[in-house]
């Protein structure tokens, strides 16, 4: 199992191996060996180096040997523009699964979601026979807390025959984590870690009281005015400008640039308060602007309203923003603007850095803290270098600027080296066996179960400790793991005989299989319409962000149904309580209901913003996952159940216009 370190040439010998017309750089080669050898490759190196080449590679070794590839995503943007890169590739060769849009189904190449995989590793094994290659994109996504357990649960149980190629732009425990992709796997794993850089950065602080400071790593020190100001720090004032470093970027030449902000109200205030300030295109260049704004507008068919104008009176300053509480139309909509070149300075949050591939000349930090759900604190190094990452176009900028803005007397001199340092933080295990899995494992392994954890990363991890505390570990996961079972054996999904007719339909539903499951064996369906099973869907994925309002539904439209809801769900609260474990199951929140009893009227977002403060982006999140639901439970459901037609129609009404996903990418 080789670990090929080091940073290797960036730049290709001239007369090196070529794919698609392009010759391979040094880790594209040290990669070519043991794909065509058929081994399994984990790749890290630098956002922007030419990892996807080593996955095109791999994904059309399969195609040409007549077998299929999956190309996995962690954030379904990012799944978007995979499906339109290979689409001008070959229109034919990709077809799109993310649960709430499905294309092509049956193409040699299927970009999905990872959610979608696991749940096709679980469900029906066979339908990955032919497939002989596997891409995980931006694989240290392992370690999110919420849904990095998926990952790990795809590696572990995907069938023996298929390859894996895991692409990353850091990972500290990079040699650690292949062993363990190779020990569980039963397979040779070629560990590969590049880390130069195709286009250096130059890191600045920028600093009110002192302007823009170059930095350097191990020699980072504050200047006395700053320190100064900062002890003397009072509120600022109107007359402030905290955006003053645009112009500075602005005259030295140093655009187009994308602003980090960590939260989506200010990167929409900061935009605004720039566009009143500054011209960052001339007439000419706002006319072609505009011009393409329009055009774009037109080929997505985007309503006008209230947004999509104060976007467009800020585009024509060359300046505009991203972020997740927008319009899924309207990110698109900035996304073409942006790899366009024609845009000057991008606001976008954090998402905006993951995978999708939309470099500009210069990153700018708003900040290096951010909340992170319970209080604020500083950015994670892998959080700043993937950011970072974005500064410098390949065949464009001779370098890229990276600029932390220093206003926060929070921030101190070891923090900045913190950031410059290698000291990345290791991908940890989050393995979380969901009830759905359980089942499943349940289904295939009985009593040996516990196996599935001793494949884990987790335990893995773990074995290189000191046997007392590697003791200690195994009970406490072989205890959470027993919980879990006495809770569903409890409820009569498993028994010492398989699985039930319970336990069936809930392996097949992934995220919120024991409320679903224990409505529909409740009765309740029987005496639903379409509106209220959507509304009820709805209320079981809705997570109501702090400080948004909405008016109340009225009663009569579920009446007596929500209380038997309430009740329902609370009982498998209680369940979880009872056996001790920790809760992940929220109660049903029907704040999202007056939404979607006025959306199922036909009426539109810009007729519905006096029912919510909530962004529009999120009422379509809340939705498209409640269609990714119902079609799970329309699958769940045996063919001639009475509710199948039920469940169709609650999806079909939500799945209109800014909601149905496969409009968006059928569009352009």
């Amino acid at each position: 199992m080789g670990d090929k370190r080091g940073a290797g040439p960036t730049k290709p010998a001239a007369d090196g191996p070529k794919f698609r017309g392009l010759t391979l750089n040094w880790f594209q080669q040290q990669a070519l060996g043991p794909l065509q050898q058929g081994r399994s490759v984990l790749l890290a190196a630098p956002t922007g180096a030419g990892k996807t080449l080593v996955a095109e590679i791999a994904i059309q070794q399969s195609i040409d040997a007549g077998k299929r590839a999956i190309y996995t995503a962690p954030v379904k943007a990012l799944s978007n523009q995979k499906y339109r890169d290979f689409k001008e590739i070959d229109p034919d060769m990709v077809g799109i699964m993310t649960g709430d849009v499905t294309l092509n189904a049956t193409a040699p190449l299927l970009v999905m979601t990872t959610e979608i995989l696991r749940n096709a590793i679980f469900e029906n094994p066979d339908q990955l026979d032919d497939v002989d290659t596997v891409v995980f994109d931006e694989i240290h996504y392992m370690d999110n807390l919420e849904r990095g357990t998926v990952w790990e649960e795809s590696i572990i149980f995907a069938p023996p025959h298929i390859r894996f190629v895991c692409l990353s732009a850091t990972i500290a425990n990079l040699t650690q984590f292949g062993e363990w992709i190779g020990k569980c796997r039963g397979t040779e794993v070629e560990i590969i870690r590049h880390k130069e850089r195709p286009v250096p950065l130059d890191h600045y602080l920028y600093m009110p009281a002192s302007g823009l400071r170059r930095i350097t790593p191990g020699k980072v020190k504050f200047p006395d005015s700053h320190v100064k100001a900062m002890r003397q720090r009072k509120r600022p004032t109107k007359k402030d400008d905290r955006n003053a470093v645009i112009d500075t970027l602005k005259r030295d030449g140093n655009l187009p640039a994308l602003f980090f902000c960590f939260s989506r109200k200010e990167c929409e205030q900061r935009a605004v308060e720039t566009a009143r300030k500054r011209r960052l295109l001339l007439p000419d260049e706002a006319e072609k602007m505009e011009s393409l704004f329009d055009d774009i507008v037109e080929m997505f068919e985007i309503s006008a309203d209230g947004d999509l104008e104060q976007l467009r009176a800020i585009v024509r300053h060359g300046i505009a923003y991203h972020h997740a509480g927008m319009l899924p139309l309207h990110k698109e909509l900035v996304e073409r603007l942006f790899t366009s070149g024609m845009l000057q300075l991008l606001f976008a949050t954090e998402t905006f850095a993951l995978g999708i591939n939309m470099p500009a000349r210069t990153v700018v930090f708003a900040s290096l803290r951010k909340f992170d759900g319970v209080g604020f604190s500083g950015l994670k190094v892998r959080e700043y270098q993937q950011m970072a990452g974005r500064a410098g176009r390949q065949g464009i900028d001779d370098k890229g600027l990276v600029i932390s803005i220093v206003d926060d007397h929070r921030v101190q001199p070891e923090d900045i080296e913190r950031m410059l340092g290698n000291d990345v933080e290791p991908v940890l295990s989050r393995f979380n066996l969901a009830y759905s899995t359980l089942i499943n494992l349940h289904r295939t392994l009985g009593d040996h179960l516990h196996e599935a954890w001793e494949k884990s990363f987790n335990n893995f991890q773990w074995s290189q400790m000191s046997k007392k505390r590697r003791e200690k570990n195994e009970a406490k996961q072989r205890e959470s793991i027993a919980r879990r079972m006495r809770l569903l054996r409890e409820l009569d999904y498993i028994t010492d005989e398989g699985v039930t007719d319970k336990g069936a339909m809930a392996a097949v539903i992934n995220g919120y299989e024991l409320q679903v499951v224990e409505l529909m064996f409740s009765g309740l369906l029987e005496f639903l319409d379409e509106e209220q099973l959507a509304i009820i869907i709805a209320s079981l994925v809705f997570e109501e962000r702090k400080n948004d309002l909405f008016r109340r539904m009225p009663g009569k439209v579920l009446g007596e149904h929500r209380r038997s809801v309430e009740q329902i769900v609370q009982r498998l609260i209680d369940a979880e309580r009872e056996f001790h474990i920790p809760t992940s199951i929220r109660p049903p929140n029907f704040k999202i209901g007056v939404i979607i009893h006025q959306w199922i009227r036909g009426r539109s977002f810009t007729e519905m913003e006096d029912l919510t403060t909530a962004p529009n982006g999120d009422l379509v999140r809340v939705m498209r996952l409640s269609v990714q639901l119902l079609r799970q439970i329309a699958h769940a459901l045996p063919k001639d159940s009475p509710s199948v037609k039920l469940v169709h129609r609650a999806r079909d009404i939500l799945n209109r216009d800014e909601v149905d996903a496969a409009r968006q990418l059928s569009l352009g």
